[in-house]
C-alpha cells in the first residue's frame, strides 16, 4: 500500500480527530462500533458520518456491518497519522517520491533540515501471527491489532540504528520514529545488487567490518543480503535492521552464519571471490 502525500496534506482536522479516535479504539476492539466513535470524537452524527465518508474514499478507514457498524483504520490511515506528526513536530517537511518497496516495508524520499528517507513499516496480516511468535518485541495484549505490529517493528529498527550508529556502525542516521515511520538520514549510492563493483574485495571486506562490528556492539542483522547493503564507491552502509537478534539468542550462530553465507554466495557468483562463511563467522565471534 502507497501513501499519498496529497491525501496527507489534505486531511481535515477532523479527519485526522477520527483516525485518532480510531487508533485508540482499535486496542478495545476488533472494529469499532460506530456509536462509540462519535462519543469519543463528540462530532454530530452528521459530520462523523461525512468525515468517515472521505478516510473511506482515500483508503484510510474500512468499515464492516457485521455484526455491527464498525470501523477499522488502514494501513493508509496509519501511516498518514504518522507522517503528520512528523510534519507537525518539523522532522519531514517534505514527502517525496516512493523509492524502494520490500516484504514489511515501503520507503519515500522526504526533506526535513537536509534530505531523509522516511521508511513505513508494514508487517502484513499473514505474517501477524508469525512475528507474534518469533519477535521478541512484540507485547502481550489479550487483545492486539495487528495492524500496531508495524510501531513495534519500527521503534526495534530506531533503537537498533541509533546504538549501531552510536558505536561506530555504517548505518543510516536514525531521525526520529513516530508509530510505524522511521525517519532517517538520506545514503547516497545504489543497493548492492545494482552495482557493478570496481573493487568488489574492498566492499566484501567492509561489509564483514560492519557486521563484526554490529556483533560486537550486540547485534546480529538476521536478514542480510544483497538487497539491503548500500555501497558507494567502496563505502558500504547496512540498511534495514528490524528483525536483528542478540548474539546470546539460541540460535544466533546459525542465523549469524545464514546472513554471511548470502552475501558470501552473492560475491562468489558475481565476482568469483570464495571464503568460507564458517571462518567468517569465527573471525566475527572471534572464535578463530
Amino acid at each position: 500500500m502507497t501513501v499519498s502525500p496529497g491525501d496527507i496534506k489534505g486531511l481535515h482536522k477532523y479527519e485526522i480527530l477520527l483516525l485518532k479516535t480510531l487508533e485508540r479504539l482499535m486496542k478495545k476492539y476488533l472494529w469499532v462500533p460506530e456509536e462509540n466513535i462519535r462519543k469519543s470524537s463528540r462530532l454530530s452524527a452528521a459530520e462523523m458520518e461525512y468525515r468517515l465518508g472521505q478516510l473511506m474514499e482515500k483508503n484510510m478507514v474500512k468499515s464492516s456491518s457485521v455484526p455491527y457498524r464498525g470501523y477499522q483504520l488502514t494501513f493508509s490511515g496509519y501511516d498518514a497519522l504518522a507522517v503528520t506528526s512528523l510534519v507537525r513536530n518539523g522532522t519531514v517537511t517534505a514527502l517525496g517520491s516512493l523509492i524502494g518497496v520490500g516484504k514489511e516495508s515501503s520507503v519515500y524520499e522526504a526533506l526535513g533540515t537536509g534530505a531523509l528517507v522516511i521508511k513505513l513499516h508494514c508487517i502484513g496480516q499473514r505474517s501477524f501471527q508469525s512475528a507474534r511468535l518469533n519477535r521478541g518485541f512484540m507485547p502481550e495484549w489479550s487483545h492486539f491489532p495487528w495492524i500496531f505490529a508495524s510501531t513495534y517493528s519500527a521503534r526495534q529498527e530506531f533503537e537498533a540504528l541509533k546504538a549501531l550508529r552510536k558505536g561506530g556502525a555504517n548505518v543510516p542516521i536514525p531521525i526520529a520514529v513516530n508509530r510505524n515511520v522511521v525517519a532517517m538520514s538520506y545514503i547516497a549510492g545504489v543497493n548492492l545488487h545494482q552495482a557493478v563493483l570496481e573493487e568488489p574485495r574492498a566492499v566484501f571486506d567492509g561489509i564483514f567490518e560492519n557486521i563484526k562490528k554490529a556483533y560486537e556492539l550486540g547485534f546480529i542483522h538476521n536478514d542480510l543480503s544483497e538487497f539491503n547493503v548500500m555501497v558507494d564507491g567502496d563505502t558500504v552502509w547496512i540498511i534495514d535492521w528490524p528483525q536483528w537478534i542478540e548474539p546470546t539468542h539460541q540460535n544466533a550462530d546459525d542465523i549469524l552464519l545464514r546472513d554471511i553465507s548470502n552475501i558470501t554466495t552473492y560475491f562468489t557468483k558475481k565476482y568469483n571471490i570464495v571464503e568460507s562463511p564458517e571462518k567468517i563467522r569465527d573471525m566475527i565471534t572471534g572464535k578463530q
